[in-house]
C-alpha cells in the first residue's frame, strides 16, 4: 500500500480544512479516490484532529494559537470568551457555562526574540507551569493563549499570574507579566 507520489501532509491537511482553490481540491480529491495509501494518511490526520479537539475540549491542556485561529473559530460559531491584557498588566475574569472557548490575549514587545517561554502559576501553586518554546508571531505583539477551559471554570476566586520570557543565548528577559483576577461565574467581585 505504497504511493508512487504521495500527497504532501501539509496538502492533506489543507484539504481536509477546505483551504484549497477548486482545482487543487479535484486534483486531492481524483487521487484519493485512487489511493489507498493517501487517502489512509489523510484518516489518521482526521483522527489526530479530532483526538487533539476532545484534549482541548477537556480542558486538560493550554495551548497556543494564532488571532487567525480565533477568528476561524469564532465565525464557526463557538462561544469565545476573550480577554486582551496589557503588557504588565490584570484583568478581572470570568468564565461563563455557555462559553466553548476561553482565549487570553498576551500583549508584549516580541520584535528580536527567538525563544519564548510562558511560566504559567495558580494562586497556591506549589510550582510554576513552564511551557518552553511557543509558538509567536513578533508582529503580532501579543500572544494567544487558549487556556484549559474547563479547570479555569472550576477554580474558585483567585489570582493566576503568567510570565512572558524571551531566552536568548541561556539567558532569559521577562518580557511581561499578567495577572488574571477570576471569580466563578455568578459571583460578585469584592
Amino acid at each position: 500500500m505504497s504511493c508512487v507520489e504521495p500527497i504532501a501532509p501539509g496538502t492533506l491537511i489543507q484539504y481536509w480544512l477546505g483551504e484549497l482553490d477548486p482545482q487543487q481540491e479535484e486534483g486531492v480529491e481524483r487521487h484519493l479516490l485512487g489511493c489507498a495509501s493517501c487517502s489512509s494518511e489523510l484518516q489518521q490526520w482526521v483522527e489526530l484532529g479530532a483526538a487533539l479537539r476532545a484534549l482541548a475540549r477537556s480542558g486538560a491542556v493550554a495551548t497556543v494559537v494564532s488571532g487567525e485561529f480565533v477568528a476561524r473559530i469564532a465565525r464557526r460559531g463557538l462561544r469565545v470568551r476573550e480577554y486582551r491584557v496589557p503588557c504588565n498588566g490584570s484583568v478581572h475574569c470570568t468564565v461563563a457555562p455557555d462559553d466553548d472557548v476561553l482565549i487570553s490575549r498576551l500583549a508584549a514587545p516580541l520584535a528580536g526574540v527567538v525563544r519564548l517561554d510562558l511560566i504559567a502559576a495558580d494562586e497556591g501553586a506549589a510550582a510554576a507551569t513552564r511551557l518552553t518554546d511557543i509558538p509567536f508571531r513578533a508582529d503580532a505583539g501579543e500572544v494567544v493563549l487558549v487556556p484549559p477551559i474547563e479547570r479555569i471554570r472550576a477554580l474558585p476566586p483567585s489570582t493566576s499570574r503568567m510570565r512572558l520570557v524571551a531566552v536568548d543565548d541561556g539567558r532569559e528577559r521577562v518580557l511581561g507579566e499578567y495577572a488574571f483576577i477570576h471569580r466563578p461565574w455568578g459571583t460578585h467581585w469584592g
